[in-house]
């Protein structure tokens, strides 16, 4: 059985704010050591799938530099299999940046044919779940389907930023809705789909020369099986899953790590998540530092007195003398200086809050919003910064200079427009 695995990771993920000014949705980083797009990466190679084909568009660097060959994952192969990461390309023929999910795939079908696969899992690069592949696969030929949809239960308010579907009592689906505005249930589909390869070229080639669709898998290729009796199926999926597309749900999944138990088991060595992780030095505690139900990774220093709690931190972090970290995800290199305060906040990699600064709080303030800093922003000495508060990458001291009693107001944009 030759199954091939291709990972939708072009997104640019503008919900994820300054997150991704700099990088692609999959190549955020997540948990501390690891990034978005080592999760499914993991799913496929513990799930014996050692083929892979990763489709990219949006600001790629980052991503390749931290996949390159596949090595920590064991798809640097040779002959056969392996990992390939594909771009969007000029060339003689109709290419171009992709349209949407189906078209991505259409564009790359001459790689996706190589091996002759017989089932094809199209993935999302920027969900965090662990899933063996293997049972889906073995559900998708018991059915004898022509495309199997993976599905979770979500809460009602939030399916309208699902696929929604309905099925019968043997899993066959009856109606699929693309995100609507009154979601008619909860059973949402993952961004997780298996099809027969055959039918996979029939439909992308019929869909190809449609010229009123947007060429997305959601939006119209699920829908027109569903529509034309096809046989789709949906896999009822039971575990933790959540999709981080926005800086809430990103904060939430940090957060759901840090519950005890927590919900999905990182030190489970039936199922590593693998990642190309950085040589640093052990994690330093300073005397007097109280650090409770958070998660340090190498390189971590903690000064003394300083006090961390329910939070994440990345390779590299620094919190000075008496800072405060509380709630917060900090990714590699963040600097805290002493006595500063950090609360329901995101910093990206090496920003820095100066001395004294406290960031994420105002005493009496009305939003509940997460804080985010950007890559390499610099938060002045003795500035509070409010809730809600998006700031863009690379700003120094000049940037804030316009805040009356060095305040910046809860939800306050500085040196990022929201698209």
């Amino acid at each position: 059985m030759k199954i091939k695995a291709v990972i939708l990771a072009g997104g640019e993920g503008t919900r994820l704010a300054t997150l991704t000014a700099k990088r692609a949705k999959p190549a955020v980083p997540f948990g501390g050591k690891y990034r978005i797009i080592d999760f499914t990466l993991s799913n496929c190679v513990n799930s014996g799938i050692f083929d892979v084909l990763i489709l990219t568009q949006y600001r790629p660097h980052s991503l390749i530099d931290h996949i390159a060959r596949g090595r920590p994952w064991d798809l640097d192969r040779t002959f056969t299999g392996g990992v390939q990461i594909l771009q969007p390309y000029k060339g003689y023929f109709d290419t171009d940046w992709y349209a949407g999910t189906a078209d991505a795939v259409t564009q790359n079908m001459n790689f996706v044919r190589q091996g002759r696969p017989e089932y094809v899992l199209i993935l999302s690069g920027d969900h965090i779940y662990q899933m063996d592949y293997d049972v889906l696969v073995q559900f998708h030929r018991e059915k004898g389907a022509d495309c199997t949809v993976c599905t979770i239960r979500v809460p009602l308010d939030e399916a309208h930023r699902f696929g929604i579907l309905a099925t019968d009592e043997n899993y066959r689906v009856t109606e699929f809705v693309e995100k609507p505005k009154n979601p008619p249930g909860n059973l949402a589909s993952m961004g997780v789909y298996v099809f027969n390869y055959g039918v996979l070229e029939e439909l992308l080639e019929r869909d190809r020369h449609d010229s009123g669709s947007s060429h997305d898998f959601g939006k119209d290729i699920i829908p027109y099986m569903v529509n034309n009796a096809m046989n789709v199926y949906a896999y009822p999926y039971g575990g933790y899953w959540i999709d981080v597309g926005t800086i809430d749900a990103y904060w939430d999944a940090h957060m759901d790590l840090l519950q005890s138990p927590p919900s999905m088991n990182l030190n489970d060595r039936t199922w590593v998540i693998h990642t190309k992780s950085e040589e640093r030095p052990p994690v330093r505690i300073h005397n007097n530092a109280t650090i409770r139900d958070s998660l340090l990774t190498d390189g971590t220093t903690v000064a003394d007195g300083a006090i961390i709690e329910r939070s994440v931190l990345s390779p590299g972090v620094y919190v000075g003398p008496g800072a405060v970290v509380r709630e917060s995800v900090l990714l590699n290199d963040a600097y805290i200086e002493a006595g500063a305060i950090v609360e329901r906040c995101i910093l990206d990699k090496i920003a820095v809050v100066h001395q004294g600064a406290r960031v994420g709080r105002i005493e009496n303030g009305g939003d509940l919003g997460i804080t985010c800093i950007g890559k390499n922003t610099h938060v002045p000495a003795g500035f509070t910064v409010g809730r809600n508060v998006i700031l863009g990458p690379d700003l120094t001291h000049a940037h804030f200079a316009s805040f009356e009693n060095k305040v910046i107001p809860n939800g306050t944009h500085v040196g990022y427009k929201r698209k």
